[in-house]
């Protein structure tokens, strides 16, 4: 069994941060890359900040959420506002084969690390560049978080009450997952570096990928005209009936239920012992389910109330129903299925303390990821700066002292 994992010698230059920029190193580090990160104490990632933290002791090196999200990155701390910082960069990035930042446009530039300086500092580097909107256009330079992303491609328009106004997505997931699209991106210009020997800029708008959410919506608009609006837990194009989430027996325990087929629903009335109801006339068909689906979903719910969450998911499976309990993140924790494919795993932290992290989603038979939780700040200062840039001792503890490394 060969253990040598596909980006193996492959090494990456992160300037990203918050959650894209990380989500990009992580990916790339499960796959064996070398990845790390450019920090710095005058300027704490945001990330860092955020609780819980080890211990109930708040600092920058015991956020679990920058643990879980930087896992696999290391971390190198150079003060950007400095000049002999970002040369320092530059040089890093001269022994790199690829650099991430998720900045807005025009700060790389600003700091003299734009993509025409590192190709002059190393014709092939490639530059992955995350922009919220991209590097062009009139909104080039808007500002969002994961939050307004949603709102900016539309996908907010579609969240929210039947017949009610637009609920903005709580969690901001648009960054995790621009960060694993903006992974692959690398991985297919490290591909074409390989098979030509050119480098490229990667332009990924952050808002174009999540924008792919959008697309049942978007095409029902250029076909139909109609505007989508929100619509409860139905099916986007109205296509599926039931649709939704039901609730079940104890404290806000749900199951989703999805019928789409004929079958599909033949299958549902036996697991429910087919009651009189379902042969009324306004259910009798998919059309009338769907134009009566309030009455569907209404009687729906009375079956499913009184039932156990997995045990009824469970009958419905059996019967060829899409139907699934709605877990909440102690369940996950918890959870079989998760617990043998080590979806969250455990960790010794360098600072003596153990916490759960996000296993690697990226599984591979021959060649499995080594999940490392996120670094201290400046934790591979010394590998960086002495070993792969050959700094004398005097020199960076110079820089050190200066706080040029900090």
């Amino acid at each position: 069994m060969s253990q040598k994992r596909p980006l193996e010698g492959i090494r990456i230059v992160n300037l990203g941060w918050v959650w894209a920029g990380p989500i990009v190193g992580q990916t790339l580090a499960f796959l064996g890359a070398d990845v790390l990160k450019v920090e710095s104490r005058e300027r704490v990632d945001m990330m860092r900040t955020l609780p819980p933290f080890a211990e109930g002791k708040p600092g920058p090196d015991r956020s679990l959420s920058n643990h879980a999200a930087w896992a696999g990155n290391g971390s190198v701390s150079l003060n950007l506002k400095e000049k002999e910082a970002r040369q320092l960069a530059l040089e890093l990035i001269t022994h790199a084969d690829g650099v991430v930042e998720n900045f807005g446009p025009g700060v790389m530039e600003r700091f003299d690390l734009g993509y025409e300086r590192l190709r002059q500092a190393k014709r092939d580097i490639i530059l992955l560049s995350l922009p919220s909107a991209g590097l062009y256009g009139p909104l080039e330079h808007v500002r969002t978080y994961g939050l307004s992303l949603t709102s900016l491609t539309g996908l907010d328009s579609l969240v929210g009450y039947k017949g009610g106004g637009p609920i903005p997505f709580e969690n901001a997931f648009a960054d995790p997952m621009a960060g694993i699209f903006g992974a692959f991106a690398m991985v297919v210009a490290l591909n074409h570096r390989r098979n030509t020997g050119q480098g490229q800029h990667v332009d990924f708008s952050q808002q174009e990928g999540i924008m792919q959410m959008v697309g049942p919506a978007y095409m029902d608009y250029v076909l139909n005209g109609r505007v989508a609006g929100p619509k409860s837990n139905e099916h986007p194009l109205g296509t599926a009936a039931p649709h939704s989430v039901f609730r079940c027996r104890g404290e806000d325990r749900w199951i989703s239920i999805a019928v789409q087929t004929e079958a599909e629903w033949a299958g549902l009335m036996r697991a429910m012992g087919e009651p009189e109801w379902v042969r009324a006339e306004q259910f009798a068909s998919a059309q009338a389910r769907i134009a009566h689906i309030d009455a569907l979903h209404a009687r729906l719910a009375e079956w499913t109330a009184p039932q156990d969450d997995r045990a009824l998911a469970e009958l419905l499976q059996r019967h060829g129903v899409a139907a699934a309990p709605v877990l909440n993140v102690g369940d996950l924790l918890r959870d079989p299925h998760y617990a043998a494919r080590k979806t969250f795993i455990e960790v010794e932290h360098p600072l003596g303390f153990r916490e759960t992290i996000y296993g690697a989603y990226v599984k591979m038979s021959r060649t499995p990821a080594v999940v490392r939780t996120g670094p201290m700040i400046g934790q591979d200062n010394e590998r960086a700066f002495r070993e792969i840039l050959g700094l004398s001792e005097e020199r960076y503890r110079d820089l050190v002292e200066r706080k040029i490394i900090y």
